[in-house]
């Protein structure tokens, strides 16, 4: 059973991330511009506007945030100490999901604004502060994952509904060809558990649901809130689930209670640690 974390809302919550250096879970409202924290007494930690997609902590504290069009690494003070463009002021496009591979580079994707499609990025940036493209032809670069071993790749693009899967080499930053995994639709976010299922947040059928490594579907988990776009396993155990979720009307969509809440689940499972950004030099603000 799902329960909501008491005083969470966000218009477009995703990304949550477990810290285990801080004992704490953070996630983003995409739309709200803010970084959340906590589960016991959940708050707002730092606002970005128009739109703040991700975020990702260092081992010492740091954390890297994807804004509408670029980066932004924040100290532990909360101050802002560099920053980096992505997407030009002429492409109508913003970032959207990004998460850390097993080597510590921070990799995030992209997604059009109108009716533009096959055009969009995934980008990589390296420890030396240079950026890889991996790709440059999805649509809504969404939820990204790493096989427990590093070996294997996981990536969403949401519009064709597809969840991919590519050889990886975390210490080469080698990457091998995109080969569909499994067609879903609404497949938004993911993360992997400790025996290599994915969990996929499914948008629109208010669901959970884990797939082997061979794509093949083992449960169906129901959230209650329609609108499902994340999850990650949290806790000093790693075995709880913790699902983001929105609060937008759209045609189709019944009402709920639960939209744009947090949510827990506690699970047999156990999921990966998260990985922890390894700092890359960002042109100081």
């Amino acid at each position: 059973m799902f329960e909501v974390v008491g005083g969470t809302h966000c218009i477009l919550g995703e990304g949550p991330i477990w810290d285990e250096a801080r004992n704490v879970v953070r996630w983003v409202d995409i739309e709200g511009g803010r970084v959340w924290e906590g589960l016991s007494e959940p708050h707002v930690v730092l606002k970005r506007e128009p739109t703040l997609s991700a975020v990702v902590h260092s081992e010492s504290g740091d954390l890297l945030l994807a804004l509408r069009r670029g980066l932004e690494h924040v100290d532990p003070t909360g101050d802002s100490v560099g920053s980096l463009t992505l997407i030009p002021s002429d492409v109508n496009s913003r970032l959207n999901d990004g998460t850390c591979d097993p080597a510590g580079r921070f990799v995030v994707g992209s997604m059009a604004l109108d009716n533009r499609r096959g055009a969009e990025h995934l980008w990589r940036l390296e420890h030396d502060g240079s950026v890889t493209v991996l790709d440059d032809d999805l649509s809504l670069s969404n939820g990204l994952g790493w096989s427990p071993d590093g070996a294997t790749m996981y990536q969403i693009d949401t519009i064709p509904g597809i969840v991919y899967r590519r050889r990886y080499d975390p210490d080469s930053g080698t990457v091998g060809s995109r080969h569909v995994l499994v067609a879903m639709g609404g497949a938004d976010g993911l993360t992997v558990d400790a025996e290599g299922n994915l969990w996929v947040a499914v948008w629109g059928a208010g669901q959970i649901r884990v797939i082997s490594p061979q794509g093949v579907l083992l449960e169906r988990l129901e959230t209650g809130a329609p609108l499902t776009t994340s999850c990650a396993f949290t806790g000093p155990e790693l075995d709880t689930l913790v699902v983001t979720t929105a609060d937008q009307a759209l045609p189709g969509v019944p009402p709920s209670d639960r939209a744009g809440a947090l949510l827990t689940h506690r699970t047999s499972q156990r999921g990966l640690p998260a990985n922890a950004w390894k700092v890359a030099p960002l042109e100081a603000l």
